[in-house]
Parts: C-alpha cells; sequence; structure tokens
C-alpha cells in the first residue's frame, strides 16, 4: 500500500460497508483480541442487522495499546476475511462503539460495568485470565495481583474487575445484568460466578454483602461455547487485505468458514438476537462444551505438539502427515469419544469429518506453535477425566499420554533434546518452572513423574495413577532417542491393540 492509501474508517470509500452502525452501547467486552472481532462482534453485527437495538461494544484490551490506537484511528472499524482454500471474503462488522486499555484504565472498567446502559459483559480473557488455581478450581489467593485488588484500589485482575464493578453497580441502585463468558473453562458461567462471589466474599467484614444480593436478584452468568479458528494476523495479511479493500487496515483478522456458538439463554437485562447470526440457544451447552474442547481443542493440541516437534509450521501441514492423521483420528474416535455427552441431534462422524476438513485448510495458516500456546492450562481443561474414564475401565490412553509427552517435549525438552523452532515459539507461564525440572530429569519417566505426580499440573487424580506417568515417561523417551514419528507409530500401535482387546 502507498503512503497517500486511506486508512479504513467510516468515511473511507471501501470494497465493503460496515454491517451495522450501533445506536448506543450495551455490551461491555474483555478482551479485544482477534477471536472476540471475528466471532462475537461479528453475531452482534447480524443480530443488529435483524432486530436493531442498542448493542454496540464498548471493547477492553487486557494492555495492548495497540490494537485499541489502530480501532480510533480506524473509527473502530475492521474487516474480518474469511479464509478458504478457493476465496477470501470481506465483512466490517462495525459494532464497536469505544475501546481503552484495561491495565491504563482499571476505574474506567469498573465504571462502565456500573453503567446502567451495559446490560451484558462479555469476556474472552483465555483460560489464565480468571485468577484461579487449576488444582482446587477456586481462586488463587496466592496471586499478587488478585491480593492487592482484595485489598483495595483500581483493580487489575479480570475477577477483581467484574467484583468491583458488579459491587458499584449494586451500590447504585444498578439494573440487572449478566456476565457471559465465552472462554475455554468448562461450565464457563458457573465456573465465573463462583469466582467472582468468592472474591466478594473474601472483602473484609460486610463489605461485600450488598454486591453478593444484588448478584442473588439481577446477575445471570450464562455459559456459552465458542468455535471458530482464528489465526494470528500477519504483516503479510495486512498487506493482502489492504490490497482488497483499497484502504489500509492495520488490524484485520483472519478467520475460517466455520463457526459456532452455543448458549444458554439466561440474561437478566435483556439480550441480541444473536440467533440471526447463527447461534444456538440451548440448555446443552456443557455438552458443546465437552464436545468442543475434547474432540476438537484435545485432538488439535496433539496435532500442534506433534507438528511442531516433526518440524512444520502449521496446522495443515501437520495433519497432511499420515501419522500424525492417524494419531488425531486414533486419540478422537478412541479416547475422547467415549467421554462425552453428544448434544441432541448432533453427527459426530459429521463432526469429525468436519474438524479434519477445518484443519486442512492450507489457506488459514493456523500455526502450531499459536495452537500450542498455554498448554499447562488448556491441557488441564482437556485431557484429564478423558484419560482417568480410560484408566479406570482398563485401558491404557496412549494417545493422550502421547499429547503430554509431546507438550512437554516442546516446552521442556529434557537435556541434549533440540524440540525446533516451532516448539520454541509456543509460550507458556509454566515453561521456567517445567524447564527447570527437566534441567535435572536424568530420563522421560523422571520429567513425567515429577510433573505430574509431584507438581499435580494436570490434576490430583491423574497424579495417583503411576501407569499413565509411566506411559508419558516412555514416549519422552522415545521422542528423545528416537524421533517423534518412532513415538507416533508407539503410541497409534499400542492404540490399535488395545481397542482389539477390547470387548
Amino acid at each position: 500500500m502507498s503512503n497517500d492509501t486511506p486508512v479504513l474508517g467510516r468515511t473511507t470509500p471501501a470494497a465493503v460497508t460496515p454491517l451495522v452502525s450501533p445506536s448506543g452501547a450495551g455490551i461491555l467486552h474483555l478482551g479485544l483480541g482477534s477471536f472476540h472481532r471475528a466471532h462475537q462482534a461479528v453475531y452482534t453485527a447480524a443480530a443488529i442487522q435483524a432486530s436493531g437495538g442498542d448493542w454496540g461494544i464498548v471493547g477492553v484490551a487486557s494492555r495492548s495499546r495497540s490494537i485499541v490506537d489502530a480501532m480510533h484511528a480506524q473509527e473502530f472499524l475492521y474487516s474480518v476475511a474469511t479464509i478458504s482454500p478457493g476465496s477470501t471474503s470481506l465483512t466490517i462488522p462495525g459494532v464497536h462503539t469505544d475501546a481503552f486499555v484495561g491495565a491504563e484504565e482499571p476505574e474506567r472498567v469498573v465504571s462502565q460495568i456500573a453503567d446502567s446502559g451495559i446490560r451484558i459483559v462479555t469476556l474472552t480473557v483465555t483460560e489464565n485470565g480468571y485468577s484461579y488455581s487449576p488444582a482446587t478450581q477456586h481462586l488463587d489467593l496466592d496471586d499478587a495481583t488478585l491480593r492487592a485488588d482484595l485489598a483495595g484500589g483500581a483493580p487489575r485482575s479480570t475477577i477483581g474487575q467484574l467484583a468491583r464493578g458488579l459491587q458499584a453497580r449494586a451500590a447504585a441502585g444498578g439494573a440487572p445484568i449478566s456476565i457471559l463468558s465465552c472462554d475455554n473453562l468448562s461450565s464457563n458461567g458457573t465456573h465465573t460466578e463462583k469466582l467472582v462471589r468468592e472474591f466478594l466474599s473474601e472483602l473484609p467484614g460486610s463489605e461485600g454483602a450488598d454486591a453478593l444480593a444484588f448478584l442473588d436478584r439481577a446477575v445471570t452468568f450464562p455459559s456459552s461455547m465458542v468455535d471458530r479458528i482464528v489465526p494470528a494476523t500477519t504483516a503479510e495479511f495486512r498487506a493482502r487485505i489492504g490490497g482488497l479493500l483499497g484502504a489500509a487496515d492495520d488490524i484485520p483478522v483472519p478467520a475460517e468458514p466455520f463457526t459456532m456458538w452455543a448458549v444458554e439463554d439466561r440474561f437478566a437485562g435483556g439480550r441480541p438476537t444473536w440467533e440471526a447470526g447463527g447461534a444456538v440457544f440451548t440448555d446443552e451447552v456443557g455438552r458443546y462444551e465437552q464436545m468442543k474442547v475434547r474432540l476438537l481443542n484435545g485432538t488439535h493440541s496433539l496435532i500442534a505438539y506433534l507438528g511442531a516437534l516433526t518440524g512444520v509450521g502449521t496446522i495443515p501441514e501437520a495433519i497432511a502427515l499420515d501419522g500424525i492423521e492417524s494419531a488425531a483420528r486414533a486419540v478422537m474416535r478412541d479416547e475422547y469419544e467415549p467421554s462425552i455427552e453428544l448434544p441432541s441431534g448432533v453427527d459426530v462422524r459429521a463432526y469429525e469429518t468436519e474438524l479434519f476438513e477445518r484443519w486442512a485448510n492450507s489457506a488459514l495458516g493456523h500455526r502450531t506453535s499459536q495452537v500450542g500456546t498455554d498448554g499447562s492450562v488448556k491441557l488441564r481443561q482437556r485431557i484429564p477425566e478423558p484419560a482417568l474414564l480410560s484408566l479406570h475401565r482398563g485401558d491404557m490412553p496412549h494417545l493422550i499420554a502421547l499429547t503430554v509427552a509431546g507438550y512437554l517435549s516442546c516446552i521442556a525438552p529434557l537435556a541434549g533434546f533440540d524440540p525446533g523452532v516451532h516448539a520454541a515459539a509456543m509460550t507458556d507461564g509454566a515453561r521456567e518452572r517445567l524447564a527447570a525440572l527437566a534441567a535435572t530429569a536424568r530420563t522421560g519417566h523422571d520429567l513425567a513423574r515429577r510433573v505430574i505426580a509431584e507438581l499435580h499440573l494436570f490434576g490430583d487424580e491423574l497424579a495417583e495413577q503411576d501407569a499413565f506417568i509411566a506411559r508419558v515417561g516412555e514416549l519422552i523417551d522415545t521422542i528423545q532417542r528416537r524421533g517423534v514419528d518412532a513415538a507416533i507409530a508407539d503410541a497409534v500401535s499400542a492404540s490399535r491393540t488395545t481397542k482389539e482387546m477390547q470387548p
């Protein structure tokens, strides 16, 4: 794009015009990242286009000043590019009315939640953003940020901001409001409500009492399941989209054609008609969550770690390898599927076929390093229950063990093993702690024992499964000594043998 190319904005002649221009804001969104802008914002644009309503979105970036600056410079417009191997289509949702950085203006987050015009607060802050201990499922009271939020002042944790905002809303006699988590947490609405209530209960004396009573009478926490693959934006992608638009867009979002949103219909202060964009309102959100977190996310993690260790940078490249495809199909069918209850009317074979088609979308370029990031939190949501169900019925979940072995080999390799550049690009809050354990571990079993049994990284119950820990250790050693292809062949062969022995 040349220097005199116009910047995307509401006054810019562009190839695609905004879907809507909201009359006012009714939603506060915490976590102004690419996923929200390609998912919930698109559904909200469709809802306003179909039924109207002042459901514009005030977006709060956790820390990123660059995205907020770009939103302001572009009059809160950006493009969503739906990408398939044969085509690229552009949409400009146009639903945001303002944006700011929560870390810079934490008191504004509180005041926005307290504002009676805001009727829904939505969240995409990732699993890491909830300030809870995966081991206990309760607030992590050892977290310094959370402790500071409890002590007073402008809160900086997500849970602290929600609790303090609802406290301020209650004090002002505020209108009903709903808090809608859109993160990959089991029963995410119930989980969020529990953490907010715990925060308010930890306040000294009766400080949180009025807010807790307000929650009882005027606040709901619906659960939801969200699904759309949204890769990271690159400079090359920006240039390509700018050429299609005829205007510079600093924050375009690439996304796959598939999108899904399953939501509990429990909204205290009303909601947009998100069903106009295809959202499903259902009492079976928990089943949709299980299906997505295990069949999609659990398998996706396996593909990412094996792909990175094989030396490929994208998910389509990884799934195109016969060994990785075989491992992915085996873990999905034999180890994850038996652990879930399918939502009514879902054909699991059609869903599986669709997943493999999505992962094979070579035009999307979803990176193994992006999918493999934050495995210490993600895998805790995905693997323990399916693994334990297999172990309790007397079967070894070889492919789930391979997932853990692949994860540890990427994030905390044993001395002398180089997992490659794609593994090195993965970020993980536990990397430093796990690397310290790996530095003094002599074998894969030693590393697996320290991480699973002693650190309890994947929960208390899995920490007691000696046979599973030994299997993970064997596969770590195989990856290091004979290569990842040998580990894949070993796990897939053992899984087939287990399946053949079943009655």
